[in-house]
């Protein structure tokens, strides 16, 4: 990996197969970390995404996809990192970082549709389903005997994901699984909203919401001009407030990492942000003036 151009590499591990990456940060902070558990997960979440795992259909939808995913599970892996970097007073163990990266696998696959589901969209699980994504990671845990701690505090991270909930009214949990919950629930958004394809993608996640029938928004368009509200009023609250400000954990990473001391992932955000701005702007009602500027092709 060129280390002298981390840019260019955050933009790469954003677009490639991240598993390498994870393993490799995942090493780092833990040197006695068994690798191939997440090897197995990370095969075990693609087949689950495809439809070659045999009790799932192939995922359909554009935006919650396994990309998304798996690039939620790589900046759970560098704010860990950041963390362990960071701090000798938080010390990540190998237990805390395996619940918190396969939590980070199973948050959303809720979403995804099983062979025996009478519904007919993956839409259709939109609402709630980190309940169901727990579902999924109980059943996961059980057949690979992962021990029933597992189950439980991979819930509570979880459900850290919620944008609707607030883990003060949580159960009772350890300290390190907030620092995972809090890492994991960092890590949904900044994946996200830093991503290159991130505005391309709005008008998908609207046609998500709108099948699902939790859309809040009239159209797309509407959705890419709350954005900005979105990201000040709800996103930085969470990080900021909810999440205690985990997310600058992500600069100590790329320090360390990269030798840049600097937060590109938030530098990202604000791109993605004053980019969508200015093209609001320029082009007010027009979604078609808006495709003008909006030109790159999300991966699937």
């Amino acid at each position: 990996m060129d280390k002298q151009n981390p840019i260019h590499n955050f933009d790469k591990n954003l677009d490639e197969n991240p598993l390498d990456e994870i393993l490799f940060l995942a090493k780092k902070i833990c040197p006695s970390f068994d690798l191939g558990l997440i090897r197995d997960i990370h095969d075990d979440i693609s087949s689950f995404y495809s439809g070659a795992y045999p009790d799932f259909q192939k995922n359909t939808l554009p935006y919650h996809n396994l990309r998304h995913s798996q690039m939620v599970v790589l900046a759970s892996a560098r704010l860990f990192h950041g963390l362990h970097c960071n701090n000798a007073c938080t010390k990540i163990s190998p237990e805390t970082l395996f619940k918190g990266l396969l939590a980070a696998y199973f948050h959303d696959t809720g979403m995804l549709l099983q062979r025996s589901d009478s519904a007919h969209s993956d839409k259709e699980y939109m609402a709630n389903h980190e309940a169901r994504s727990i579902q999924f990671l109980n059943d996961y845990v059980a057949q690979k005997g992962f021990g029933e701690d597992v189950s439980r505090d991979c819930a509570i991270i979880i459900n850290y994901t919620d944008l609707e909930s607030d883990p003060a009214t949580f159960n009772y949990h350890t300290h390190e699984i907030q620092i995972a919950g809090q890492v994991i629930g960092s890590a949904d958004l900044l994946a996200q909203m830093a991503d290159r394809y991130y505005l391309e993608c709005l008008p998908l996640l609207f046609n998500e919401q709108e099948s699902g029938g939790i859309n809040q928004h009239n159209s797309a368009l509407e959705l890419m001009e709350h954005t900005t509200n979105f990201y000040y009023n709800v996103v930085l609250k969470r990080l900021t407030n909810t999440f205690s400000n985990t997310s600058h954990a992500m600069q100590s990473h790329y320090r360390e990492r990269y030798k840049i001391d600097r937060n590109l992932y938030l530098e990202k955000i604000d791109k993605n942000i004053l980019y969508l701005k200015k093209i609001i702007s320029k082009c007010d009602d027009d979604i078609d003036c808006l495709a003008q500027y909006l030109k790159r092709i999300p991966p699937s």
